[in-house]
Protein backbone atom coordinates (compact mmCIF):
# COMPACT_ATOMS: atom_id res chain seq x y z
CA UNK A 1 0.00 0.00 0.00
CA UNK A 2 1.52 3.18 -1.43
CA UNK A 3 0.36 6.62 0.75
CA UNK A 4 -1.01 9.62 -1.26
CA UNK A 5 1.07 12.57 -1.08
CA UNK A 6 -0.63 15.45 0.92
CA UNK A 7 -1.05 17.29 -2.82
CA UNK A 8 -2.59 14.23 -4.58
CA UNK A 9 -4.85 13.87 -1.82
CA UNK A 10 -5.82 17.54 -1.88
CA UNK A 11 -6.27 17.70 -5.89
CA UNK A 12 -8.72 14.04 -5.34
CA UNK A 13 -10.51 16.49 -3.27
CA UNK A 14 -11.18 18.93 -5.82
CA UNK A 15 -12.18 16.70 -8.35
CA UNK A 16 -15.21 14.52 -6.40
CA UNK A 17 -15.75 16.36 -3.11
CA UNK A 18 -13.53 15.41 0.39
CA UNK A 19 -16.30 13.63 1.65
CA UNK A 20 -15.70 11.26 -1.67
CA UNK A 21 -12.72 10.01 -0.71
CA UNK A 22 -11.71 7.41 1.30
CA UNK A 23 -8.31 7.34 2.93
CA UNK A 24 -8.65 5.37 6.32
CA UNK A 25 -7.35 2.27 6.31
CA UNK A 26 -10.09 0.25 7.66
CA UNK A 27 -12.31 1.26 5.27
CA UNK A 28 -10.19 0.72 2.59
CA UNK A 29 -10.17 -3.28 3.27
CA UNK A 30 -13.48 -3.59 1.63
CA UNK A 31 -11.29 -2.71 -1.77
CA UNK A 32 -8.16 -5.04 -1.45
CA UNK A 33 -7.63 -6.87 -4.38
CA UNK A 34 -5.41 -10.43 -3.64
CA UNK A 35 -4.87 -8.19 -0.31
CA UNK A 36 -3.12 -5.56 -2.30
CA UNK A 37 -4.95 -2.71 -0.74
CA UNK A 38 -5.44 1.04 -2.30
CA UNK A 39 -4.58 4.59 -1.01
CA UNK A 40 -7.94 5.66 -1.59
CA UNK A 41 -10.71 4.67 -2.67
CA UNK A 42 -13.16 7.63 -4.77
CA UNK A 43 -16.79 7.80 -5.57
CA UNK A 44 -17.40 10.22 -8.65
CA UNK A 45 -20.91 10.59 -9.15
CA UNK A 46 -20.34 11.53 -13.14
CA UNK A 47 -17.98 10.49 -16.26
CA UNK A 48 -16.76 13.91 -16.13
CA UNK A 49 -15.58 13.21 -12.47
CA UNK A 50 -14.18 9.36 -13.98
CA UNK A 51 -12.71 11.35 -16.92
CA UNK A 52 -10.63 13.70 -14.83
CA UNK A 53 -9.46 11.26 -12.36
CA UNK A 54 -7.91 8.97 -15.03
CA UNK A 55 -6.27 12.25 -16.12
CA UNK A 56 -4.64 12.64 -12.94
CA UNK A 57 -3.73 9.10 -12.33
CA UNK A 58 -1.81 9.26 -15.76
CA UNK A 59 -0.14 12.52 -14.71
CA UNK A 60 0.67 10.97 -11.41
CA UNK A 61 1.85 7.77 -12.40
CA UNK A 62 -1.43 6.44 -9.91
CA UNK A 63 -2.65 2.75 -10.67
CA UNK A 64 -6.87 2.29 -11.08
CA UNK A 65 -9.39 -0.34 -9.86
CA UNK A 66 -13.20 0.14 -10.92
CA UNK A 67 -15.41 -1.40 -8.78
CA UNK A 68 -18.11 -1.36 -7.39
CA UNK A 69 -19.75 -4.59 -5.66
CA UNK A 70 -16.30 -5.94 -5.01
CA UNK A 71 -17.95 -9.32 -5.75
CA UNK A 72 -15.39 -10.62 -7.94
CA UNK A 73 -12.17 -8.47 -7.53
CA UNK A 74 -10.07 -11.61 -6.68
CA UNK A 75 -10.48 -12.88 -10.58
CA UNK A 76 -7.14 -12.96 -12.55
CA UNK A 77 -3.72 -12.22 -11.56
CA UNK A 78 -3.01 -9.37 -8.66
CA UNK A 79 -2.59 -5.67 -9.60
CA UNK A 80 1.10 -5.05 -10.19
CA UNK A 81 0.20 -1.34 -8.66
CA UNK A 82 -2.92 -0.75 -7.42
CA UNK A 83 -3.42 2.80 -5.98
CA UNK A 84 -7.04 4.16 -6.55
CA UNK A 85 -10.16 2.44 -6.11
CA UNK A 86 -12.74 3.67 -8.41
CA UNK A 87 -16.15 3.10 -6.66
CA UNK A 88 -18.84 2.76 -9.35
CA UNK A 89 -21.92 2.71 -6.80
CA UNK A 90 -22.94 6.44 -7.18
CA UNK A 91 -23.65 5.77 -10.79
CA UNK A 92 -26.64 3.96 -11.11
CA UNK A 93 -28.79 5.64 -13.27
CA UNK A 94 -31.75 3.96 -15.76
CA UNK A 95 -30.96 6.13 -18.60
CA UNK A 96 -33.51 5.17 -20.92
CA UNK A 97 -35.96 2.11 -20.72
CA UNK A 98 -37.94 1.67 -23.76
CA UNK A 99 -40.41 -1.52 -22.96
CA UNK A 100 -42.12 -1.41 -26.33
CA UNK A 101 -38.92 -1.80 -28.10
CA UNK A 102 -36.94 -4.13 -25.73
CA UNK A 103 -33.64 -1.91 -25.43
CA UNK A 104 -32.06 -0.47 -22.24
CA UNK A 105 -29.25 1.76 -21.34
CA UNK A 106 -28.01 2.14 -17.56
CA UNK A 107 -25.11 3.43 -15.78
CA UNK A 108 -22.52 1.10 -14.26
CA UNK A 109 -22.95 1.10 -10.76
CA UNK A 110 -26.68 0.20 -10.96
CA UNK A 111 -27.25 -3.54 -9.18
CA UNK A 112 -28.59 -6.29 -11.00
CA UNK A 113 -31.16 -6.92 -8.34
CA UNK A 114 -32.59 -3.35 -8.74
CA UNK A 115 -32.52 -3.10 -12.16
CA UNK A 116 -34.20 -7.07 -12.49
CA UNK A 117 -37.41 -5.51 -10.10
CA UNK A 118 -37.64 -2.69 -12.28
CA UNK A 119 -37.93 -5.19 -15.60
CA UNK A 120 -40.29 -7.22 -14.36
CA UNK A 121 -42.94 -4.41 -14.21
CA UNK A 122 -43.01 -4.80 -17.59
CA UNK A 123 -42.59 -8.27 -17.74
CA UNK A 124 -39.05 -8.41 -18.65
CA UNK A 125 -35.98 -9.14 -17.75
CA UNK A 126 -31.87 -9.53 -18.81
CA UNK A 127 -30.83 -12.51 -18.55
CA UNK A 128 -27.22 -12.02 -16.52
CA UNK A 129 -27.56 -14.72 -14.02
CA UNK A 130 -24.10 -14.51 -12.83
CA UNK A 131 -23.02 -15.28 -9.18
CA UNK A 132 -23.40 -12.74 -6.43
CA UNK A 133 -26.10 -11.83 -7.81
CA UNK A 134 -27.55 -9.84 -4.87
CA UNK A 135 -24.49 -7.93 -5.02
CA UNK A 136 -23.34 -7.56 -8.49
CA UNK A 137 -23.75 -4.71 -10.48
CA UNK A 138 -24.31 -4.49 -14.45
CA UNK A 139 -20.89 -2.83 -15.00
CA UNK A 140 -18.83 -5.56 -12.81
CA UNK A 141 -21.05 -8.13 -14.53
CA UNK A 142 -19.86 -7.11 -17.67
CA UNK A 143 -16.55 -6.34 -16.94
CA UNK A 144 -15.89 -9.69 -14.83
CA UNK A 145 -17.50 -12.12 -18.13
CA UNK A 146 -18.50 -14.24 -15.86
CA UNK A 147 -21.71 -16.51 -17.37
CA UNK A 148 -25.08 -18.13 -15.64
CA UNK A 149 -27.22 -20.88 -16.22
CA UNK A 150 -29.57 -18.56 -18.86
CA UNK A 151 -26.56 -18.87 -21.44
CA UNK A 152 -28.32 -21.92 -22.54
CA UNK A 153 -31.11 -20.38 -24.72
CA UNK A 154 -30.09 -16.14 -24.57
CA UNK A 155 -26.21 -16.89 -24.97
CA UNK A 156 -23.91 -14.62 -23.29
CA UNK A 157 -23.26 -10.68 -22.63
CA UNK A 158 -21.56 -10.30 -25.91
CA UNK A 159 -25.05 -11.50 -27.39
CA UNK A 160 -27.50 -8.78 -26.47
CA UNK A 161 -24.88 -5.94 -25.40
CA UNK A 162 -25.79 -3.41 -27.72
CA UNK A 163 -23.10 -0.69 -26.55
CA UNK A 164 -20.97 0.58 -24.47
CA UNK A 165 -19.72 4.11 -22.75
CA UNK A 166 -16.26 3.94 -21.05
CA UNK A 167 -13.67 6.34 -20.41
CA UNK A 168 -10.07 4.89 -21.46
CA UNK A 169 -6.70 4.91 -20.14
CA UNK A 170 -5.76 8.83 -21.06
CA UNK A 171 -9.32 9.68 -19.50
CA UNK A 172 -11.03 10.32 -23.05
CA UNK A 173 -14.86 9.76 -22.94
CA UNK A 174 -15.53 6.56 -25.46
CA UNK A 175 -18.16 4.70 -26.98
CA UNK A 176 -19.13 2.05 -28.82
CA UNK A 177 -22.50 0.25 -30.45
CA UNK A 178 -25.70 1.78 -29.80
CA UNK A 179 -28.76 2.20 -28.06
CA UNK A 180 -30.94 0.08 -30.14
CA UNK A 181 -30.19 -2.41 -32.69
CA UNK A 182 -30.16 -0.88 -35.94
CA UNK A 183 -27.74 1.71 -34.66
CA UNK A 184 -25.09 -1.09 -34.13
CA UNK A 185 -22.82 -0.76 -36.58
CA UNK A 186 -19.40 -0.41 -37.15
CA UNK A 187 -16.72 -2.51 -34.93
CA UNK A 188 -17.74 -4.40 -32.02
CA UNK A 189 -15.01 -2.67 -29.84
CA UNK A 190 -17.52 -2.89 -26.80
CA UNK A 191 -17.42 -6.22 -27.10
CA UNK A 192 -13.50 -6.15 -26.17
CA UNK A 193 -14.45 -5.04 -22.71
CA UNK A 194 -16.64 -8.24 -21.67
CA UNK A 195 -14.36 -9.89 -19.47
CA UNK A 196 -11.24 -8.02 -19.82
CA UNK A 197 -11.40 -7.00 -15.90
CA UNK A 198 -10.96 -3.38 -16.81
CA UNK A 199 -7.78 -3.43 -18.08
CA UNK A 200 -9.06 -1.65 -21.42
CA UNK A 201 -11.40 1.42 -19.57
CA UNK A 202 -13.63 2.23 -16.99
CA UNK A 203 -17.28 1.39 -18.29
CA UNK A 204 -19.98 4.13 -17.42
CA UNK A 205 -22.64 3.46 -19.08
CA UNK A 206 -24.15 -0.13 -21.15
CA UNK A 207 -26.99 -0.88 -23.44
CA UNK A 208 -28.21 -4.07 -24.12
CA UNK A 209 -31.39 -5.68 -25.77
CA UNK A 210 -33.85 -6.69 -22.78
CA UNK A 211 -36.34 -10.27 -23.38
CA UNK A 212 -39.65 -11.00 -22.22
CA UNK A 213 -39.90 -12.96 -18.82
CA UNK A 214 -40.78 -16.64 -19.50
CA UNK A 215 -43.86 -17.87 -18.66
CA UNK A 216 -44.59 -20.97 -16.33
CA UNK A 217 -41.43 -21.98 -15.79
CA UNK A 218 -40.61 -25.60 -14.95
CA UNK A 219 -37.48 -27.80 -14.12
CA UNK A 220 -36.72 -31.37 -14.61
CA UNK A 221 -33.98 -33.31 -13.32
CA UNK A 222 -32.78 -36.85 -14.44
CA UNK A 223 -30.21 -39.19 -12.76
CA UNK A 224 -27.64 -41.11 -14.14
CA UNK A 225 -25.15 -43.96 -13.26
CA UNK A 226 -22.05 -42.56 -15.21
CA UNK A 227 -21.16 -39.17 -16.42
CA UNK A 228 -21.24 -40.73 -20.24
CA UNK A 229 -24.96 -40.88 -19.80
CA UNK A 230 -25.12 -38.06 -18.50
CA UNK A 231 -23.51 -36.04 -21.40
CA UNK A 232 -25.71 -37.95 -23.79
CA UNK A 233 -28.66 -36.44 -22.38
CA UNK A 234 -27.49 -32.91 -23.50
CA UNK A 235 -26.16 -33.82 -26.74
CA UNK A 236 -29.90 -35.34 -27.65
CA UNK A 237 -31.83 -32.33 -26.34
CA UNK A 238 -29.15 -30.16 -28.83
CA UNK A 239 -30.46 -32.55 -31.79
CA UNK A 240 -34.29 -32.01 -30.80
CA UNK A 241 -37.07 -29.63 -31.56
CA UNK A 242 -36.34 -28.57 -27.48
CA UNK A 243 -34.87 -25.00 -26.86
CA UNK A 244 -34.66 -25.00 -23.05
CA UNK A 245 -33.50 -22.11 -21.12
CA UNK A 246 -30.97 -24.27 -19.21
CA UNK A 247 -29.05 -27.56 -19.46
CA UNK A 248 -26.61 -28.24 -16.87
CA UNK A 249 -24.88 -31.71 -16.10
CA UNK A 250 -23.77 -32.01 -12.21
CA UNK A 251 -21.02 -34.07 -10.67
CA UNK A 252 -22.07 -36.37 -7.84
CA UNK A 253 -20.11 -34.01 -5.58
CA UNK A 254 -22.43 -31.29 -6.06
CA UNK A 255 -24.73 -33.00 -4.15
CA UNK A 256 -22.62 -32.48 -0.77
CA UNK A 257 -21.96 -28.57 -1.43
CA UNK A 258 -25.48 -27.91 -2.28
CA UNK A 259 -26.50 -29.67 0.49
CA UNK A 260 -24.00 -27.56 3.19
CA UNK A 261 -24.37 -24.95 5.17
CA UNK A 262 -22.16 -23.03 3.09
CA UNK A 263 -24.77 -23.28 0.19
CA UNK A 264 -27.66 -22.11 2.49
CA UNK A 265 -25.95 -18.98 3.61
CA UNK A 266 -25.47 -17.92 0.40
CA UNK A 267 -29.03 -19.53 -1.74
CA UNK A 268 -31.12 -19.06 1.75
CA UNK A 269 -34.20 -20.96 -0.13
CA UNK A 270 -33.86 -24.60 1.14
CA UNK A 271 -32.79 -26.91 -1.11
CA UNK A 272 -35.45 -29.33 -2.75
CA UNK A 273 -35.22 -32.82 -1.30
CA UNK A 274 -34.17 -36.23 -3.21
CA UNK A 275 -33.06 -33.85 -6.19
CA UNK A 276 -29.20 -34.97 -6.44
CA UNK A 277 -27.54 -38.22 -5.54
CA UNK A 278 -24.11 -38.37 -3.92
CA UNK A 279 -23.72 -41.70 -5.61
CA UNK A 280 -25.05 -40.28 -8.99
CA UNK A 281 -24.70 -37.90 -12.08
CA UNK A 282 -27.61 -35.54 -12.66
CA UNK A 283 -28.79 -33.53 -15.63
CA UNK A 284 -31.11 -30.36 -14.84
CA UNK A 285 -33.16 -29.18 -17.28
CA UNK A 286 -35.10 -25.35 -17.29
CA UNK A 287 -38.06 -25.29 -19.64
CA UNK A 288 -41.02 -22.53 -19.97
CA UNK A 289 -44.53 -22.01 -21.99
CA UNK A 290 -48.01 -22.79 -21.84
CA UNK A 291 -49.60 -25.95 -20.39
CA UNK A 292 -48.86 -28.26 -24.27
CA UNK A 293 -45.53 -26.57 -24.30
CA UNK A 294 -44.85 -27.63 -21.07
CA UNK A 295 -46.04 -31.33 -21.14
CA UNK A 296 -44.06 -31.68 -24.44
CA UNK A 297 -40.83 -31.02 -22.79
CA UNK A 298 -41.83 -33.23 -19.86
CA UNK A 299 -43.12 -36.38 -22.27
CA UNK A 300 -39.77 -35.78 -24.71
CA UNK A 301 -37.36 -35.10 -21.72
CA UNK A 302 -38.56 -38.11 -19.90
CA UNK A 303 -37.95 -40.40 -22.79
CA UNK A 304 -34.48 -38.68 -23.84
CA UNK A 305 -33.42 -39.21 -20.31
CA UNK A 306 -34.79 -43.28 -20.06
CA UNK A 307 -33.18 -43.40 -23.48
CA UNK A 308 -30.05 -42.52 -21.95
CA UNK A 309 -30.27 -44.73 -19.04
CA UNK A 310 -31.89 -41.81 -16.58
CA UNK A 311 -33.94 -42.40 -14.18
CA UNK A 312 -35.19 -40.59 -10.68
CA UNK A 313 -37.14 -37.94 -12.81
CA UNK A 314 -38.30 -35.17 -10.59
CA UNK A 315 -40.37 -32.59 -12.19
CA UNK A 316 -39.31 -28.92 -10.34
CA UNK A 317 -42.26 -26.32 -10.01
CA UNK A 318 -42.37 -24.62 -6.30
CA UNK A 319 -38.97 -25.91 -5.97
CA UNK A 320 -37.57 -24.60 -9.16
CA UNK A 321 -36.39 -20.52 -7.68
CA UNK A 322 -34.29 -22.57 -4.73
CA UNK A 323 -32.49 -25.20 -7.33
CA UNK A 324 -31.59 -22.15 -10.14
CA UNK A 325 -30.05 -20.11 -7.32
CA UNK A 326 -28.24 -23.02 -6.45
CA UNK A 327 -26.65 -23.61 -9.53
CA UNK A 328 -26.06 -19.75 -10.44
CA UNK A 329 -24.04 -19.60 -6.94
CA UNK A 330 -22.21 -22.78 -7.74
CA UNK A 331 -19.28 -20.56 -7.55
CA UNK A 332 -19.60 -18.75 -4.37
CA UNK A 333 -20.86 -22.10 -2.37
CA UNK A 334 -17.70 -23.79 -3.77
CA UNK A 335 -15.24 -20.57 -2.27
CA UNK A 336 -17.52 -20.88 0.87
CA UNK A 337 -17.29 -24.65 1.39
CA UNK A 338 -13.98 -24.89 1.50
CA UNK A 339 -10.88 -22.62 3.06
CA UNK A 340 -9.44 -23.69 -0.26
CA UNK A 341 -11.21 -23.71 -3.21
CA UNK A 342 -9.68 -23.39 -6.39
CA UNK A 343 -12.11 -23.03 -9.65
CA UNK A 344 -11.41 -24.53 -12.97
CA UNK A 345 -13.12 -22.92 -16.05
CA UNK A 346 -12.65 -25.40 -18.85
CA UNK A 347 -13.96 -24.24 -22.34
CA UNK A 348 -14.41 -27.36 -24.73
CA UNK A 349 -16.52 -28.92 -27.20
CA UNK A 350 -20.00 -30.53 -26.27
CA UNK A 351 -18.56 -33.83 -27.67
CA UNK A 352 -15.70 -34.06 -25.44
CA UNK A 353 -17.91 -33.54 -22.07
CA UNK A 354 -17.52 -36.20 -20.90
CA UNK A 355 -13.97 -36.65 -21.70
CA UNK A 356 -13.02 -33.79 -19.85
CA UNK A 357 -15.10 -34.98 -16.94
CA UNK A 358 -13.32 -38.22 -17.08
CA UNK A 359 -9.62 -36.43 -17.06
CA UNK A 360 -11.34 -34.14 -14.26
CA UNK A 361 -11.63 -36.94 -12.15
CA UNK A 362 -8.84 -39.31 -12.19
CA UNK A 363 -6.76 -35.99 -11.58
CA UNK A 364 -8.57 -35.01 -8.90
CA UNK A 365 -8.47 -38.69 -7.05
CA UNK A 366 -5.01 -38.94 -8.06
CA UNK A 367 -3.88 -35.59 -6.18
CA UNK A 368 -6.32 -37.04 -2.96
CA UNK A 369 -8.86 -34.13 -3.67
CA UNK A 370 -12.88 -33.47 -3.14
CA UNK A 371 -14.29 -32.31 -6.28
CA UNK A 372 -17.43 -31.14 -7.69
CA UNK A 373 -18.29 -30.29 -10.80
CA UNK A 374 -21.08 -28.05 -13.03
CA UNK A 375 -21.19 -28.06 -16.46
CA UNK A 376 -23.59 -25.85 -18.85
CA UNK A 377 -24.82 -27.78 -21.49
CA UNK A 378 -22.86 -25.75 -24.34
CA UNK A 379 -19.77 -26.72 -23.06
CA UNK A 380 -18.60 -24.86 -19.72
CA UNK A 381 -17.60 -26.73 -16.77
CA UNK A 382 -16.99 -25.27 -13.73
CA UNK A 383 -14.82 -27.79 -11.64
CA UNK A 384 -13.78 -27.16 -7.79
CA UNK A 385 -11.09 -28.71 -6.20
CA UNK A 386 -11.94 -28.58 -2.60
CA UNK A 387 -8.81 -29.12 -0.64
CA UNK A 388 -9.49 -29.75 3.19
CA UNK A 389 -6.89 -26.83 4.22
CA UNK A 390 -4.68 -24.21 2.87
CA UNK A 391 -1.06 -25.68 3.74
CA UNK A 392 1.49 -26.60 1.17
CA UNK A 393 1.07 -29.77 0.86
CA UNK A 394 -2.96 -28.95 -0.41
CA UNK A 395 -1.09 -26.30 -2.54
CA UNK A 396 1.31 -28.64 -4.11
CA UNK A 397 -1.68 -31.33 -4.99
CA UNK A 398 -3.65 -28.57 -5.76
CA UNK A 399 -0.75 -27.17 -8.41
CA UNK A 400 -0.27 -30.82 -9.69
CA UNK A 401 -3.80 -31.20 -10.38
CA UNK A 402 -4.61 -27.74 -12.50
CA UNK A 403 -1.33 -28.41 -14.43
CA UNK A 404 -2.96 -32.27 -15.67
CA UNK A 405 -6.16 -30.90 -16.46
CA UNK A 406 -4.20 -27.83 -18.32
CA UNK A 407 -2.31 -30.04 -19.99
CA UNK A 408 -5.93 -32.99 -20.43
CA UNK A 409 -7.75 -29.64 -21.71
CA UNK A 410 -5.25 -28.78 -24.48
CA UNK A 411 -5.14 -32.19 -25.69
CA UNK A 412 -9.12 -32.35 -26.01
CA UNK A 413 -8.67 -29.01 -27.90
CA UNK A 414 -10.69 -26.53 -25.32
CA UNK A 415 -9.57 -23.96 -23.13
CA UNK A 416 -9.05 -23.69 -19.20
CA UNK A 417 -8.45 -21.04 -17.01
CA UNK A 418 -8.60 -20.68 -13.06
CA UNK A 419 -10.72 -17.98 -12.38
CA UNK A 420 -10.75 -18.05 -8.63
CA UNK A 421 -8.04 -19.59 -5.98
CA UNK A 422 -6.34 -18.56 -2.94
CA UNK A 423 -4.17 -15.33 -3.29
CA UNK A 424 -0.95 -16.99 -2.17
CA UNK A 425 -0.65 -19.51 -4.70
CA UNK A 426 -1.61 -17.36 -7.46
CA UNK A 427 2.03 -17.25 -8.11
CA UNK A 428 2.19 -20.95 -8.85
CA UNK A 429 -0.93 -20.99 -10.70
CA UNK A 430 -1.31 -21.16 -14.37
CA UNK A 431 -4.16 -18.51 -13.84
CA UNK A 432 -4.96 -18.29 -17.16
CA UNK A 433 -3.98 -21.15 -18.46
CA UNK A 434 -0.92 -22.78 -20.38
CA UNK A 435 -0.02 -20.30 -22.68
CA UNK A 436 -1.64 -18.04 -24.99
CA UNK A 437 -0.63 -17.26 -29.03
CA UNK A 438 -2.97 -14.11 -29.18
CA UNK A 439 -0.84 -12.44 -26.17
CA UNK A 440 0.97 -9.45 -28.66
CA UNK A 441 -2.43 -8.91 -30.35
CA UNK A 442 -4.10 -8.19 -26.56
CA UNK A 443 -0.83 -6.18 -25.79
CA UNK A 444 -1.36 -3.95 -29.24
CA UNK A 445 -5.02 -3.39 -27.76
CA UNK A 446 -3.84 -2.69 -24.28
CA UNK A 447 -1.52 -0.27 -25.57
CA UNK A 448 -4.17 1.14 -27.89
CA UNK A 449 -6.79 1.82 -24.91
CA UNK A 450 -4.27 2.80 -22.13
CA UNK A 451 -0.86 3.48 -23.15
CA UNK A 452 0.11 4.09 -19.56
CA UNK A 453 -1.03 1.18 -18.38
CA UNK A 454 -2.91 2.66 -15.24
CA UNK A 455 -6.08 1.01 -15.58
CA UNK A 456 -5.78 -2.34 -13.35
CA UNK A 457 -2.14 -3.15 -14.66
CA UNK A 458 -1.42 -6.94 -14.32
CA UNK A 459 -4.56 -8.61 -13.47
CA UNK A 460 -5.26 -9.98 -17.19
CA UNK A 461 -3.46 -12.64 -19.63
CA UNK A 462 0.52 -12.27 -19.59
CA UNK A 463 0.34 -9.87 -16.73
CA UNK A 464 -1.57 -6.98 -19.21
Amino acid sequence: MTVLSAIAHSRLADLVGPQRVITDPAQLVPYEVDAMRPSAALRPESIAQISEIVKFAVSEKLAIVATSGRTKLNIGLPPRHYDLALDMSSLRKIIAYDPGDLTLSVEAGIPLAALGHVLAEHRQFLPLAVPYHSQTTVGGAIASGVDGPLRQLYGIARDFLLGIEFVTGEGVPAKSGGRVVKNVTGYDIHKLMIGALGTLGVITRLNFKTFPLPIQSRGFVARFPSAQQACEMPSRIARSPLAPMTTEILSPGVTELFESEAASQIASDPMPANVLSPAEWAVSVGFAGNEKARNRYLSDLQRIAEECGGHGFLVQEKSLAAAFARKREFVPIALAFSPAATIIKINILPSKLNDAFAAAQKTAEANSLQWAALARGLGIIYLALLPAASDDENRQRVLNATNAIHEACANLGGQSTIPWCPTPWKKNLKIWGPGNLDLSQMQKIKNVFDPQGVLSPGRFVGGI
